[in-house]
């Protein structure tokens, strides 16, 4: 909505949001101070477990800003109105999730001051360096897409940068699940299932919070969304939750095949205490389950029923990164198959891990910064959908 079109309770409103947002980073910002100044000791982590919260915030927001981009792609790259209408919204929400996530990482470094040296010398052999480049491209190119489809005169090239937006969060995505995959130090990773598992749940994820944002959205200038539209976002929802269930049971039923895993998918599907539960009860029953009901269960597939579901898979995904970043460092690293190892060092036992409070505040500061990246591009620039009228009962 453009500045000059906010009435006087609305400026209040924004402004007290963006007091809410900035109160919110100011905590994060606090917790990053008491960590430089009193070490990593104050938070939850150790010598086993160096990923804590911070990085469970972190990797879902840079996860869903690639999977947010699903809307602006199906949009511009492939022709259909209804989402088309939709791709500033989603480029902008992109760069603001990809802003949170890298603000956490950069800050949840223990020495944020060092990432000069990160960003200036570049070793090619780690995936690390990749995704410097892959960020920084990430940045660019949707900032140069949104150019393209709110700049008349450069809607021509609107449709070829999307295509290359479209292969570069693949590739970016891609990056991310590859930082896993070639992590042989801990027993849950070195999958190359990852890379694909990170790519669909992208989609779920990106989709998920597109829809929360856009509800947000519409309440706020008195919108509703149209029944045809819900129904078909929904359905592509419940079509995402599908895909990525069956990639994160493919990933563990594969681990369950191989011996030496065996101890590990014990640990996470049964004997790990609250990781087997938020797995199960988390992930499984409330992150996917009961949105596929609310989504697929005939009279429920209305405008609440599919914001309920989106929160719920918003909730799951934090539940299972949980476990995957979190548990996936718990357990010991099976060096000696058949054998127990033990020493000084802790070697062969379980990792401890109990959040802090320091720790959810960093999360939060990050997701603080997104939101803020959001009110604010939604108070600038005109990023509200703006339907035609022929598109509910379009076949697109």
């Amino acid at each position: 909505m453009p500045v000059n079109s906010f009435s006087r309770n609305e400026q209040y409103y924004f402004y007290g949001l963006v007091g809410i947002g900035s109160l919110l980073l100011a905590l994060g910002l606090f917790a990053v101070h008491a960590m430089e100044e009193h070490g990593h000791i104050i938070t939850g982590m150790n010598n086993q477990i160096v990923w804590g919260i911070p990085h469970v915030f972190a990797i879902f927001m840079i996860v869903s800003a690639s999977g947010v981009l699903n809307v602006a792609s199906i949009g511009s790259v492939f022709g259909k109105p209804m989402y088309k209408a939709r791709a500033p919204l989603a480029s902008l929400l992109s760069i603001a999730l990809l802003a949170g996530g890298l603000t956490v990482l950069m800050l949840d470094l223990g020495r944020p001051d060092r990432i000069i040296v990160a960003a200036t010398n570049f070793n090619f052999t780690s995936v690390f360096a990749w995704n410097v480049v892959l960020y920084s491209g990430m940045f660019a190119a949707v900032a140069i897409y949104i150019w393209t489809m709110m700049e008349q005169r450069m809607n021509p090239w609107s449709k070829p940068v999307g295509l290359f937006v479209f292969a570069w969060r693949f590739i970016l995505t891609t990056g991310t699940g590859l930082i896993f995959a070639f992590l042989t130090a801990r027993q849950a990773y070195g999958s190359a299932l990852l890379a694909p598992m990170f790519i669909v749940i992208s989609f779920t994820w990106g989709l998920a919070v597109f829809h929360v944002v856009q509800s947000a959205i519409y309440a706020w200038n008195g919108k509703t969304h149209t029944p045809e539209i819900v129904r078909r976002m929904k359905n592509l929802l419940g079509i995402f939750i599908l895909g990525s269930l069956y990639l994160v049971a493919t990933y563990h039923l594969t681990n369950l095949y191989f011996a030496h895993q065996s101890g590990f998918e014990r640990f996470i599907l049964k004997e790990g205490g609250i990781y087997p539960q938020l797995l199960w009860w988390g992930y499984g029953l409330f992150g996917n389950l009961i949105p596929l009901l609310l989504i697929f269960y005939p009279g429920m597939g209305k405008s609440r029923c599919a914001l309920l579901a989106s929160l719920l898979v918003i909730l799951g995904g934090f539940a299972l990164l949980y476990v995957f970043i979190i548990g996936g460092q718990a357990y010991p690293l099976n060096i000696f198959p058949g054998y127990e190892v033990s020493s000084s060092f802790g070697d062969g036992q379980i990792g401890l891990y109990s959040p802090s409070l320091p720790e959810f505040m960093l999360g939060m500061g990050g997701l603080a910064v997104a939101f803020l990246v959001i009110l604010v591009g939604i108070r600038a620039l005109n990023f509200v959908p703006h339907d035609k009228p022929h598109v509910a009962g379009a076949s697109d």
